[in-house]
């Protein structure tokens, strides 16, 4: 964004009269002087931290806001959802503080800034203008007709009208003012004027703006009204043909011209240069659109360079998989700051899909059992993700290595994945289904807590959806029967998936192996039938901590039964399995998951 450096907000202070910025544990935010004394009061806390976590950061949009997050689903939570809520923001309105006589202001140059209904900045072009690149709104609006000739202004004044926008308005984007004046000569004198592009009537006076327009922006304090001056419908054309037909007829005079001459041979390969700088170009990879699909976090853009540093040239592999290869690095050698850098695989065009999903869904998320996204680098041909460095590595490792898992941390295991997921699910603003539930996506800590990872094949939805249609995704073994059936996709594959990855943790083994006894290869399967059959204990029988849990075995295994049921209507939500886990809900006995008509 090109803009003045100077404070669009302050606390009002004088100079040196500032000492230090305190946030307290009761949620209050304010500036204090040296002699402790309170010089403003940033925010004031109006719910109890008893009930509430709370957070303070400057948000992408340039906001100051402090959040909340009730600790608990029970009544003290009031109406409050489950999720990280805005409770107070500074400035106010961000449109109407950003403002220089130099730079774009909030929205880039020829956009306006205005507040959606969730008090976020929306930047947005004005009639007759279109984004430069949608992808990245801040490089501002152009116009997508003819702009008016200055040598035949008053003879295209015809072919223009204007578009109305109340309370918006360009500030000191103005060339000329004129006062006590009608709306209609305000009008007309910006209709004879080449260099008007927008007048601003308000109050019997009238403001001539030119190209570029810049601190857009649209509140209804402003008051009046913007004119924008645009080419009526179908003039575009009939502006264009004249000049078009003289820049033809120049152009076979240079040739004509040039083909008697050695210079044509220098034309054309000057010609051809520039053929193929424009489909290098054109070759680059799109910008991650940061006004978008990052809200209320703040993600470090790292340069290509410096994770080539962090990682000492990629040196130290941790694992790789479809989309690419994971390494070691560290942010600081002084603090032991270790990150795990996910390279994406440049010759996978899936490579950019996956960089923008995992940044959509994991960089909206907080929650102690998801990984947490640091960063991202999207640099020519190089797309990677940096994450916090999870110590004890995948599930899969700590789960199917060498020595059994203990029974304590398989059950902490199965709690945290299961409170991740109900995160996804149901607590964050925008429903995320992960699609890809599996032991190699669970990793795990300095103290062995499950982190949710991997959000490379996830499902955004949006607030009034509860299912979405889409390609099989997910991993063999782990893929819900409704991925194959054409049946509308809903958060019950992670459900589905959740429930063989319990059966895993149970049973301390994977859920087929091959070289297990026929009616054993298939975990799911072989756990119904010891259930039906009630000798649990075989599912469990090398594991003497599993096997004086017995109640606790028959109950996991039942909920992993209900869980892997094909009709998904009968399996669970999220927020039912982490009650039935928690012994707040009783277990019924399943059926069977694939009955003999299904399988039919």
């Amino acid at each position: 964004m090109e803009t003045a450096n100077y404070a669009y907000w302050s606390t009002q202070t004088s100079i040196g009269n500032g000492f230090q910025m305190i946030f307290n544990q009761s949620g209050y935010m304010y500036l204090i002087a040296r002699n402790r004394s309170i010089l403003n009061q940033v925010f004031s806390n109006k719910v109890s931290t008893e009930d509430f976590y709370q957070r303070a950061i400057v948000d992408y949009d340039g906001f100051f806001r402090q959040y909340i997050y009730s600790k608990s689903l029970g009544s003290s939570a009031g109406n409050w959802p489950m999720a990280w809520s805005v409770l107070s923001s500074v400035p106010s309105n961000i449109c109407l503080s950003i403002k220089g006589d130099t730079g774009s202001g909030a929205c880039g140059f020829n956009s306006y800034c205005s507040l959606g209904g969730d008090q976020r900045k929306m930047c947005q072009c004005p009639p007759g203008y279109t984004f430069f690149d949608p992808e990245d709104v801040m490089k501002g609006c152009k116009q997508n007709f003819v702009p008016q000739s200055c040598d035949k202004a008053s003879e295209e004044m015809n072919l223009l009208e204007f578009s109305e926008m109340i309370n918006t308005d360009w500030p000191l984007s103005d060339y000329e003012l004129y006062e006590a004046v009608s709306e209609d000569w305000c009008r007309q004198v910006c209709l004879t004027d080449c260099f008007c592009a927008v007048a601003v009537f308000r109050n019997g006076d009238c403001w001539k703006k030119r190209d570029p327009l810049s601190n857009g922006m649209f509140d209804p304090s402003i008051g009046g009204k913007a004119l924008i001056k645009i080419r009526k419908d179908n003039s575009t054309i009939s502006a264009n043909s004249g000049s078009c037909e003289k820049k033809d007829s120049t152009l076979i005079h240079i040739l004509s011209t040039l083909l008697g001459s050695s210079i044509f041979l220098n034309f054309l390969f000057l010609l051809a240069t520039f053929i193929f700088l424009y489909r290098l170009n054109r070759k680059k990879p799109e910008k991650l659109q940061s006004e978008t699909v990052m809200p209320a976090i703040n993600l470090r853009s790292f340069t290509y360079n410096e994770l080539e540093k962090i990682t000492e040239k990629f040196k130290q592999e941790l694992c790789s998989g479809a989309f690419g290869t994971v390494y070691k690095g560290i942010l600081s050698f002084d603090s032991n700051e270790y990150v795990a850098v996910k390279r994406l695989d440049k010759r996978a065009r899936e490579g950019e899909q996956e960089l923008k999903a995992e940044v959509s869904a994991i960089g909206r998320t907080n929650h102690k059992n998801l990984v947490r996204l640091l960063g991202f680098c999207n640099e020519g041909q190089h797309r990677l993700l940096v994450y916090e460095y999870m110590s004890n590595g995948s599930l899969a490792n700590y789960l199917f290595g060498n020595s059994r898992a203990e029974w304590r941390i398989r059950i902490q295991i199965a709690f945290g994945t299961a409170r991740g997921l109900f995160y996804l699910h149901e607590e964050c603003n925008t429903q995320i289904i992960h699609c890809d539930i599996k032991p190699q996506n669970i990793l795990l800590d300095d103290s062995l807590t499950a982190r949710i990872s991997d959000f490379g094949l996830a499902k955004l939805l949006k607030t009034d959806q509860t299912q979405t249609t889409t390609a099989i995704r997910g991993t063999k073994g782990y893929v819900a029967p409704e991925w194959f059936k054409n049946l509308p996709i809903t958060v019950k594959v992670d459900v589905y998936s959740f429930g063989i990855l319990l059966l895993e943790l149970v049973c301390c083994r994977k859920n087929f192996e091959v070289d297990a006894e026929e009616d054993q290869m298939i975990l799911s399967d072989y756990a119904y039938d010891c259930f039906r059959e009630g000798n649990l204990d075989l599912l469990v029988e090398k594991d003497e901590e599993a096997m004086n849990d017995m109640k606790r075995v028959k109950k996991f295994v039942m909920i992993a039964i209900w869980y892997i049921q094909e009709d998904p209507s009968l399996r669970p939500t999220m927020k039912k399995v982490a009650q039935m886990m928690e012994g707040a809900v009783e277990v019924s006995p399943p059926p069977d998951p694939t009955p003999f008509i299904s399988s039919k």
